[in-house]
């Protein structure tokens, strides 16, 4: 009975880190994106992708067929989504880095977008996954889709020619 059991932690320690090697390069991307730190400096990013390994972990036993990588991109979208839709948590009070690609957008359009054109997650999915209707996730989407590709232009100092002495 024992040996079983033991052999049975050894397969899901096998399979489980058989995921990771596979899955969390693409997580700690997903998790980069959504906090906009930079690629070289996520510390905010790797703790959201620790949480959600860990609660995959936890669940192993218990997917029954599901997908774990699905499981994991949930648990890190709705981690991120209640520290920073939340007025004090901790990943909405970061400033996100200029060297982000995300940076101009706020939290709720990083995660949408990354959740829609990064992960592929359907519109239906990720309006059930965050608790918004549709039609909100699909405006939320084309609104950080048009500032991404028509940034604002910082605003510059007006230039007049030189004035002419009425002579």
């Amino acid at each position: 009975m024992r040996d079983r059991q033991m052999s049975r932690g050894a397969r899901r320690a096998r399979e489980f880190e058989a995921f990771v090697a596979g899955a969390a390069g693409r997580l700690l991307h997903a998790a980069t994106l959504l906090t906009a730190e930079a690629p070289d400096a996520n510390p905010r990013a790797r703790r959201l992708l620790t949480l959600a390994l860990a609660h995959t972990y936890a669940r192993w036993d218990r997917l029954h067929g599901e997908d774990p990588y699905d499981c994991a991109r949930q648990h890190l979208a709705t981690r991120f989504a209640r520290a920073s839709w939340h007025q004090y948590g901790a990943f909405g009070r970061a400033r996100p880095d200029p060297r982000s690609p995300l940076a101009a957008l706020a939290p709720q359009e990083r995660l949408i977008l990354v959740l829609r054109l990064y992960e592929g997650v359907a519109e239906e999915q990720a309006a059930a996954l965050l608790g918004l209707p549709t039609d909100r996730v699909h405006s939320i989407c084309d609104r950080a889709t048009s500032t991404l590709l028509h940034p604002a232009r910082p605003a510059t100092p007006r230039v007049t020619g030189p004035k002419v002495a009425p002579s």
